[in-house]
């Protein structure tokens, strides 16, 4: 056997004597090569090779040499996911990425604007159009609108990864703009559930996922801010439309209020589809037949298996209960407000300012994340945060206007993070050529949870008199402490219960 370097004898010695570690370095265990060579961070098994030329670093300390005891390294200290890309090939900046960020705003803006603004949509039909139906049945308007949302992303997510996202972005805008236009002359149930449910529902599932998903190709140690950044448009947009509505119902009515709003959502969708491109594709082998492409794409849309990994099952678990307890607390605010004797300007300012302080705190968790505190402990947070604002300030004290108006301050802040750190939290638990895959699997989990639970708050609600809204207050709280919970045990799956950076 050939005799070792000298490198093998001092390097121990140098580990040993160190005196303090790299903040941003992580990967607690890790397996270091000589200098002549170097290998990415694997999963925990020895590359192959002459394995006396590998020394086991654990925290900075050998604790093996040797070919028998590197075959197979097992440790719960191997938690830093993000090292399952290489940090060399994302630039982090330069001004094609902000371009893709910008345009991810400029999309994100209608789409998840939109979203943020159901009570604008349903305090007004619930009111005229609909008047004499009742809240459990207009609610299956927006819980099936909610579920279509994320259930269609599972048909991007795969394709995305494999094609890029300008076939998204342009299927999508027609899908979602015709869907609105169509929204303009609804007056039934079932005319609603066909135009806004259905169509608008599946071109947001169809665009949210390369909107998301691109700035996964350009960010890695930025994502979270450059995902912060991006998301900020929801919460403009959530701001924007609500007054807007409010003003175009009174001055157009209905029916071209909502034909404006689909033509600004249409402009908005072109420039992000011009902007929003990827980084670049992973180079893939043409597939050999139809038959193999139809199969590749059904088993790339759902991916049943990720749900056999227990830190992404309940990351995306957790993901979804705090999601559809901020999407039911949103949707019934302003019906809630004007229960309570408020007028219908102060109640859609009401939303107007959740979604406006939101962007704040889109951007502020998403850089304390990258910087000092790790993504999902701020998210545990930011979500536990949103649950116990329910329980102490809208519950007791919903009845005081002044009191309504402190809880969209905080809760707007705390809940904003919610929706711009999810992607990010799942892309931290995934490489980044299955993000796709995994982002939109996580959001058709979302779909399931979401269907049956604004029906089950118009229930709740019933007649809408303040117990019944007390109880409802109750059931959002519940979901959203549940939520955090969930992302706590992913938390513990990956580095138990330390204080750490994660």
């Amino acid at each position: 056997m050939a005799m070792l370097p000298f490198n093998v004898i001092l390097r121990p010695a140098k580990i040993f004597f160190s005196k303090s570690r790299g903040s941003e370095n992580l990967q607690s265990l890790e397996l270091r090569s000589l200098p002549s060579q170097s290998y990415p961070a694997t999963s925990g098994f020895a590359p192959n090779g002459d394995q006396e030329e590998y020394i086991l670093t654990k925290n900075n300390n050998v604790v093996e040499v040797g070919a028998s005891k590197l075959s197979n390294v097992r440790s719960r200290d191997f938690i830093d996911e993000t090292t399952l890309d290489d940090e060399s090939e994302f630039p982090d900046r330069g001004l094609q990425a902000w371009l893709a960020v910008f345009g991810s705003f400029i999309g994100l803006l209608p789409v998840f604007g939109l979203l943020n603004s159901l009570g604008a949509i349903e305090s007004y039909i619930s009111r005229h159009q609909l008047a004499s139906v009742p809240a459990s049945t207009v609610s299956w308007i927006f819980s099936l609108y909610l579920s279509m949302s994320f259930l269609s992303g599972i048909f991007a997510g795969g394709f995305f990864d494999r094609n890029g996202g300008l076939a998204p972005m342009c299927t999508g805008t027609v899908i979602y703009v015709g869907g609105i236009m169509c929204l303009a002359n609804c007056y039934t149930v079932w005319q609603f559930i066909l135009a806004f449910s259905i169509l608008c529902g599946a071109g947001t599932g169809v665009l949210m996922t390369p909107l998301v998903s691109v700035l996964a190709t350009w960010f890695l140690k930025k994502r979270a801010i450059a995902t912060s950044i991006a998301t900020m448009g929801g919460s403009v947009g959530g701001a924007i439309y609500p007054m807007m509505l409010k003003k175009l119902y009174k001055e157009v009515g209905y029916a071209w209020a909502i034909r404006i709003t689909g033509f600004v959502c249409l402009a908005c969708l072109i420039v992000s589809t011009t902007l929003c491109r990827e980084r670049e594709l992973v180079k893939q082998e043409p597939f050999k037949s139809k038959t193999e492409l139809m199969k590749w794409y059904v088993s790339s849309s759902l991916n049943w298996r990720y749900f056999l990994e227990m830190k992404f099952l309940f990351a995306a678990l957790g993901a979804a209960l705090a999601e559809v307890s901020l999407t039911t607390s949103s949707t019934y605010l302003a019906s809630y407000s004007l229960a309570r004797g408020n007028t219908e300007s102060t109640s859609f300012a009401l939303i107007t300012a959740i979604n406006a302080i939101g962007a704040l705190g889109r951007y502020i968790p998403g850089y304390v994340a990258d910087r000092y505190l790790g993504r999902f402990n701020v998210y545990i947070i930011a979500v536990t945060i949103s649950g116990l604002c329910n329980l102490i300030i809208w519950l007791p004290f919903g009845g005081y206007t002044g009191a309504l108006w402190v809880y969209a301050c905080i809760y707007g802040f705390s809940s904003g993070s919610i929706l711009s750190l999810t992607p990010v939290c799942i892309g931290q638990i995934s490489r980044t050529e299955d993000f796709g895959k995994r982002y939109s699997t996580a959001y058709f989990l979302q779909a399931i949870v979401t269907i049956p639970m604004l029906p089950i708050a118009g229930v709740i609600i019933n007649k809408g008199t303040v117990p019944e809204y007390n109880k409802f207050i109750v059931f959002v709280s519940v979901l959203m402490l549940a939520g955090a919970a969930c992302n706590m045990v992913t938390r513990y799956i990956c580095v138990g219960t330390k204080l750490r950076k994660f």
